[in-house]
């Protein structure tokens, strides 16, 4: 068994799905000669706690967690939000939306000094930790998931002082990207400094969406692209309940994780809305169930739907509890972001989403990686955000195969069973060996 250091900031007990993927990594990669040791922070403020997952972190699996200085209660002090506020669901929004003055000068300090990220102050603490383990551990090779990329610059560091092989994985791209502050061109420039130096010096790029590869390319066209790697997020089988099957009294539509700015329920709601106009859809005979955390805005569209009363608003709840949700429902709710990226994003859920055997409803660009996934596992169906007949048309016909008791959609098996998480590590194994 060989030790390998993994430089993660999102670690139980964070929630959300960015924790996911080097969990299920730690989880699985034991059975293909790999032994990780992972360095954490021990202060982290995230967006979302789930304490269930400690229990998911394999027995003897050694964690060291060190202090992070972390910058959001200045954030929220600028921006009028109170001491515990998740920040994510409220710092991306639409085009349309112009942030206050107090806002503007937060995203200024933001985009001037904390670079790569908002998680800079973990470097004081996290490159002496690194260096550690390696000693203390007989370390092997390192991994980093990023974001946050103040991941990658820790395990850059660590590979330049050792000489040890590192793979950087990537969840998101890096510089340019929906969530990525707009820097002016001093901080942008340092900004992309270190983005190429971690493509350029890692001996593999991992990555969870291809479009992380072809965003890296567009930018950096001379980098080598044997180093570049697409290893798919995934579902993990045994975190899935086993309970009865049962017929809903309301057709049962959910969704899990945040929404805000971009990445909204309009396009939905005024889809049902025409249905309900025209008599189609009985609103008392459809339930939408929301899970996660949400915007301002999106709450706003939740109070002012004609539909109102078929919305149920569930708050972040544990991993675990979140599946159950998924299983107890007809029909799940997949929204991308209106970005420029729009086309390559793939969020980590959808995997878990088709896992569950259960037929989405995707609304995402009709020659998305989204739409090529849906056709290729039979997963779902697909629709843009501008096309409200379509969606209405999906989600009607979903409705009507309720209402009749028929199946929905019959999955590819064998397509879906690719995206187990034990998978992916070992593919991340195999990477590790080669280096």
């Amino acid at each position: 068994m060989k030790n390998l250091l993994i430089v993660a900031y999102y670690f139980p007990p964070s929630g959300g799905p960015g924790v996911q993927r080097v969990l299920k990594h730690v989880k699985y990669l034991p059975e293909f000669g790999w032994n990780p040791i992972v360095l954490t922070v021990e202060n982290g403020q995230f967006p979302a706690r789930d304490e269930s997952l400690m229990d998911q972190i394999p027995k003897g699996t050694i964690v060291k967690r060190t202090h992070i200085y972390e910058p959001y209660d200045v954030y929220r002090f600028f921006t009028g939000k109170k001491p515990g506020t998740a920040i994510d669901v409220n710092t991306i929004r639409k085009d349309d939306q112009k942030p206050g003055m107090r806002e503007k000068i937060a995203e200024l300090i933001r985009a001037t000094f904390f670079i790569p990220d908002a998680r800079v102050g973990w470097l004081f603490s996290a490159k002496k930790a690194a260096l550690e383990l390696i000693k203390e551990h007989n370390i092997q090779a390192i991994y980093s998931s990023s974001p946050p990329y103040t991941c990658s610059l820790i395990a850059r560091y660590a590979h330049k002082k050792t000489g040890l092989p590192w793979v950087a994985g990537f969840r998101d791209p890096w510089t340019g990207f929906i969530s990525s502050p707009k820097r002016w061109f001093l901080p942008a420039f340092i900004d992309k400094h270190f983005e190429k130096s971690v493509f350029s010096e890692a001996d593999a790029v991992e990555c969870a969406w291809e479009g992380i590869i072809k965003d890296a390319f567009g930018k950096y066209p001379d980098l080598e692209k044997s180093r570049f790697h697409h290893v798919p997020n995934g579902f993990d089988s045994n975190d899935f309940p086993i309970l009865p099957k049962i017929r809903t009294d309301k057709f049962t539509i959910t969704y899990t994780g945040s929404l805000y700015g971009r990445r909204n329920p309009s396009s939905l709601f005024a889809a049902i809305e025409k249905l309900i106009s025209s008599n189609k859809v009985d609103p008392n005979k459809i339930h939408l169930r929301f899970v996660g955390r949400f915007g301002n805005e999106v709450e706003q569209m939740y109070d002012s739907a004609s539909f109102t009363n078929s919305i149920e608003r569930i708050s972040y709840v544990a991993h675990h509890k979140s599946i159950e949700y998924l299983f107890q429902s007809d029909a799940l709710l997949l929204i991308v972001d209106e970005s420029k990226e729009s086309e390559e994003i793939v969020p980590g859920k959808v995997y878990e989403y088709i896992g569950t055997g259960k037929p989405l409803i995707a609304i995402a660009p009709n020659n998305s990686a989204i739409a090529k996934l849906m056709i290729e596992t039979n997963g779902g169906l697909v629709a843009h955000q501008t096309e409200i007949d379509k969606i209405a048309d999906i989600f009607y016909k979903y409705y009507k195969a309720w209402e009749d008791n028929r199946m929905l959609i019959e999955p590819r098996a064998e397509e879906v069973a690719k995206y187990e998480r034990r998978n992916a590590a070992k593919q991340l194994a195999e990477l590790l060996e080669k280096k």
